[in-house]
């Protein structure tokens, strides 16, 4: 079947029809499927565009998660450029497959579209279903808009078949806040995209012809090594994607920063740091108090895997109060916050001037809404002029009272 030429174009879209022009313009070989909201829209778009000829790919619907991943995981091994995607429990149900898909080097990408697991499983945008992942040896980043989740899915595919690197990656965005609220996309011409992302070259393949045994079961004394060389390979991801942002924005014309969108810092005494869409709250936020005399900054993650520790370090080393947005879980972990804010002050140890206030916000698809943020930059400010953390951690609505 011959393929649809589509040229460039603007729409509106939703985050979840985003991803899928970008599986589109990558050239994506296979597809695995199994519906669970609010990812679901992805594959929906996916399976008519190949029914309408704008696509050519192998589309296999899946028994489950486990199954999913393990499709795009023999199909990625034989040789194609595979992706799936999944939310909330799904992502979870996988889990079996994420290290040895990393291990053996696949660069597959997977979509998340955040939602909160079981319980209480709502459909907005917790993260903490893509965080309990955060260790599998994947890149793991957020698009705050649809437009950067287009964008990402691109990028990240050449991200991970640079030689350099060949990890597999979550592509992930908030559920509902990005997947199912429309924005304006712009939609790239197909020969510009194939022009910045080459054909998948993989490391090695399965091949009948010339048999060789892979598999997640490594003796002893391979074990160390192993391990040691995604060690390597997410220090390249480190190398890279300053490479990689200043060529994708050069062709593409975007202004993407390497690691830390950052926002009304340059004088600020108190910041926030988010991962994710509710950074644009925030954003508009700090841009009322700023009309009102206070030097309020945000600061987005793009990348959580790797972790931009030296330089958030930097960054965060010139404010007297950081409030660092958890919209995840980590249960017992160091001053109760969630996985950012535990993350964050790792980062920053030894900063004596600046303090780190965890917030944790937006459970259960909850929005984190402008008032709280209001509220969350009062506390950051009695920090910032005292010197003094009352509390290192709130959870919201509780432990801050409107």
């Amino acid at each position: 079947m011959a393929v649809k030429t589509i040229g460039a174009f603007k729409r509106l879209l939703t985050g979840c029809g985003a991803v899928a022009h970008g599986v589109r313009l990558s050239d994506v070989d296979v597809i695995s499927t199994y519906p669970i909201r609010p990812y679901t829209g992805i594959m929906s778009e996916l399976a008519r565009m190949i029914a309408d000829g704008e696509l050519v790919a192998e589309y296999l619907h899946a028994a489950g998660e486990h199954d999913q991943l393990s499709v795009v995981y023999g199909a990625c091994a034989a040789g194609a450029r595979a992706f799936t995607g999944s939310s909330g429990v799904g992502v979870t149900y996988a889990g079996e497959l994420y290290s040895p898909i990393s291990g053996e080097r696949l660069p597959l990408q997977m979509a998340i579209a955040d939602r909160t697991l079981d319980p209480p499983g709502d459909f907005g945008e917790e993260h903490t279903d893509a965080l309990t992942f955060r260790n599998q040896g994947w890149i793991m980043g957020w698009a705050s808009t649809p437009q950067e989740a287009l964008d990402n899915t691109i990028f990240l595919y050449r991200l991970g078949e640079d030689p350099r690197v060949v990890l597999p990656q979550f592509n992930c965005q908030d559920g509902y806040f990005v997947s199912h609220i429309a924005d304006e996309v712009e939609v790239y011409d197909e020969k510009r995209v194939k022009e910045w992302l080459p054909p998948f070259k993989p490391l090695h393949k399965l091949d009948p012809r010339a048999p060789e045994s892979l598999g997640p079961q490594i003796s002893p004394p391979s074990g160390p090594a192993m391990q040691h060389q995604r060690k390597l390979a997410f220090e390249n991801v480190r190398k890279a994607i300053p490479e990689l942002t200043e060529s994708f924005n050069k062709a593409f014309g975007r202004h993407y920063a390497n690691w830390l969108d950052e926002y009304m810092t340059d004088d600020a005494e108190v910041v926030f740091v988010v991962s994710g869409a509710h950074a644009l709250t925030a954003q508009t936020v700090a841009k009322k108090l700023r009309h009102l005399g206070e030097k309020v900054g945000v600061i987005r993650l793009r990348w959580v895997r790797p972790f931009p520790t030296l330089e958030l370090r930097e960054s965060l080393s010139r404010f007297k109060a950081v409030g660092v947005i958890d919209t995840n879980v980590d249960f017992g972990c160091p001053v109760g916050a969630g996985v950012l804010t535990s993350e964050v002050r790792a980062a920053c140890f030894g900063l004596e001037k600046t303090k780190i206030v965890g917030f944790v916000a937006g459970l259960g698809g909850e929005v984190v809404s402008r008032e709280e943020f209001y509220h969350m930059t009062h506390k950051l400010q009695v920090v910032a002029r005292t010197g003094k953390v009352e509390k290192e951690a709130y959870w919201l609505p509780f432990d801050l009272k409107m």
